[in-house]
């Protein structure tokens, strides 16, 4: 078993690609047939598999979230962090948390269009730390 954490730096809303890092750790653990598992600490963002061929994809998924989650929006309470609050956790709550992804000849095993993509939901720059599991 290989465990390390992956500390990202601050970034705005929308889906940023770390994809290169995830596969840096399974490189590094050495693991040749297995798991890679990936789990967000925070509850503000999340992750998802999506294409990486095509950006407008990225695009279209961060419009379609505005228009269903919308910020400011009267019907929330929490809004202690400000308007973007209560409808980043929304957002996190309608994706995940975490992946698990194959690893197969000492690779991620994932498809040709497919990356890993860190969705962060809130509006100012936040870090945020993935925890990595190798099996």
């Amino acid at each position: 078993m290989f465990q390390r954490t992956i500390e990202l730096p601050a970034m705005r809303r929308g889906l940023h690609d770390i994809t290169e890092r995830a596969a840096a750790l399974v490189a590094e653990s050495r693991v040749h047939t297995g798991l890679c598992h990936l789990f967000l600490q925070h509850t503000s963002a999340s992750l998802l598999i999506q294409e990486n061929a095509d950006p407008r994809v990225l695009v279209d998924l961060e419009t379609w979230f505005s228009k269903m989650v919308r910020d400011g929006d009267p019907q929330w309470t929490h809004d202690d962090e400000g308007p973007d609050d209560m409808p980043s956790h929304v957002r996190s709550a309608l994706t995940q948390p975490s992946l698990t992804i194959p690893i197969s000849a000492g690779r991620l095993a994932l498809g040709t269009w497919q990356a890993i993509y860190l969705f962060e939901h809130r509006l100012a720059p936040h870090r945020r730390r993935i925890v990595a599991t190798v099996l």
